[in-house]
């Protein structure tokens, strides 16, 4: 695991801790609908309650992603979005937000067309936290870990339904931040997870594991992320927000920026119900 210094993923968790409640993370792609209208509902996912943002670098060929946000990314794409405006956002969203954190999820070919090196510089002195990155097993991602890791950039580790005693050493050998546990087999917004399922898994990754654990895919409604928020440390939801934002967009193309009222509306809906309940996890 990581042995950089305390940042704000650390923060939050611990304060969450606190408070005893999961945090709340949300996900957006960069540039969705546009660079302005993205970069406006960036700015108000904690407003809205979101503890954690992962902000989405669009790429053409996103294999783990539903149709949702495959077509977020396409969007974000058509638009102009790039690598550079990714960074550009979370800067901007940095400026006005001292404490949320920030983590940059997608794919590695954007990452290599860039240069790993000056990505993670270039992402930390924009206030990134973290990196998702969908595509880079732990086996291969040992140089993009000691990259981040000395810019005190967590890599983000995936555990699945199917990760066994065998894999899951290798997984938290370079882990930090939290580990994402992916609560289905399939693509984000595939389909409900099964929490009686989830609920097993998670209490046996968290014997073996040293960080928080989020809980991500299928979570759409504040009853399941106040059911899931009780048994993990972090409740991930990405479709069911991209899905809004795309309702906002006409038949020309064109955003509504009023839109960005309903996502945080239902981002408030999703806080409100993990903080409804409270956790039944104890150390």
């Amino acid at each position: 695991m990581s042995a950089t210094k305390n940042g704000r993923i650390e923060a939050c968790f611990e304060r969450l801790k606190q408070e005893k409640r999961a945090a709340l993370v949300t996900f957006i792609s960069a540039g969705d609908p546009d660079y302005d209208n993205s970069l406006a509902i960036l700015n108000a996912l904690p407003e809205a309650g979101a503890d954690i943002v992962e902000l989405g670098m669009p790429f053409t060929d996103p294999m783990a992603d539903g149709p949702s946000v495959q077509a977020a990314g396409l969007r974000a794409l058509k638009a102009g979005q790039t690598m550079k405006k990714t960074l550009a956002m979370a800067g901007e969203f940095r400026k006005g937000n001292s404490t949320t954190p920030l983590v940059l999820m997608g794919y590695f070919n954007p990452i290599h067309s860039y240069g790993p090196d000056k990505f993670v510089v270039d992402a930390a002195k924009a206030g990134v936290d973290g990196l998702i990155v969908v595509d880079l097993p732990p086996e291969e991602n040992a140089e993009l870990c000691a990259l981040a890791d000395a810019q005190n950039i967590r890599v983000i580790q995936f555990a699945t339904p199917t990760t066994d005693e065998k894999r899951l050493p290798k997984i938290l050998e370079r882990a930090g931040g939290f580990l994402y546990y992916v609560s289905i087999t399939g693509v984000t917004g595939a389909a409900a997870p099964d929490l009686g399922k989830v609920e097993k898994h998670v209490s046996w990754l968290r014997e073996k594991a040293q960080i928080p654990i989020a809980v991500g895919f299928g979570i759409r409604q504040p009853e399941q992320a106040a059911a899931f928020g009780r048994i993990a440390e972090g409740v991930v939801v990405g479709s069911a927000i991209v899905d809004i934002i795309r309702q906002g967009i006409d038949e020309t193309g064109k955003f509504t920026p009023s839109q960005i009222g309903k996502v945080a509306a239902l981002v408030s809906d999703l806080a409100r119900g993990i903080a409804s309940t409270e956790k039944i996890l104890v150390e």
